[in-house]
């Protein structure tokens, strides 16, 4: 039988009511996510706003348990 591949997923949104995401911030966040196995899968601006939402996933190494990580 042939085993599929299980992922976990985080969703994050980043920006603030004037302004959006710091270029410095994103990518520090993108480094810390890369550590941590996350594979950015999309970002997307949020209409009227100035925030962008940011969509990563990563193999589930142990279907049963999945371990969660916050940036910091």
């Amino acid at each position: 039988m042939i085993e599929s591949k299980k992922w976990e997923y985080q969703v994050l949104t980043m920006g603030g009511a004037l302004s959006g995401p710091k270029d410095e911030d994103l990518e520090a966040l993108l480094d810390e996510w890369g550590e941590e196995g996350w594979e950015v899968i999309f970002v997307t601006p949020i209409e009227n706003s100035n925030k962008v939402r940011i969509v990563g996933k990563r193999l589930l190494a142990n279907a049963s348990h999945r371990q969660r990580t916050w940036p910091g």
